[in-house]
């Protein structure tokens, strides 16, 4: 049973060994820059770094990304559902349809608390 995993212990060998030898003969041959304070300074499109690294962003753009996380999750669980659909339901069977509608259904309320809330209104 060995034998099987021959080639990937190999591979695995091979990926190390070109890893080891890459950054073993950058640090040799390559050349060491010396350091100064123009090149240690942020370059900023031609711009002095002035101010603060980042700006401050409103909470709402994070409430709306994990929104579209949870809808985004919704359809990669409904897409494989309505491919094999045809497959579920076969024989009459409706367990696959109910099942699904609960599933939007607590999304749908979820969506509907979110909207209460001014998850998604832009102007406060």
């Amino acid at each position: 049973m060995s034998s099987q995993y021959l080639p990937v212990f190999v591979q695995i060998l091979v990926a190390i060994g070109f890893a080891a030898v890459s950054l073993t003969l950058s640090v040799l041959l390559g050349k060491s820059a010396r350091r100064n304070a123009t090149k240690d300074s942020a370059y900023e499109c031609g711009m002095l770094p002035v101010g603060d690294g980042a700006p401050r962003f409103s909470v709402k753009f994070y409430l709306v990304a994990m929104l579209f996380v949870i809808f985004d999750i919704e359809v990669v669980f409904m897409y494989p559902w309505a491919v094999q659909f045809r497959d579920l339901v076969a024989g009459g069977n409706a367990i696959p349809l109910v099942s699904m509608a609960g599933f939007a259904g607590v999304l749908a309320v979820a969506y509907v608390y979110a909207l209460k809330k001014g998850a998604l209104t832009w102007k406060n």
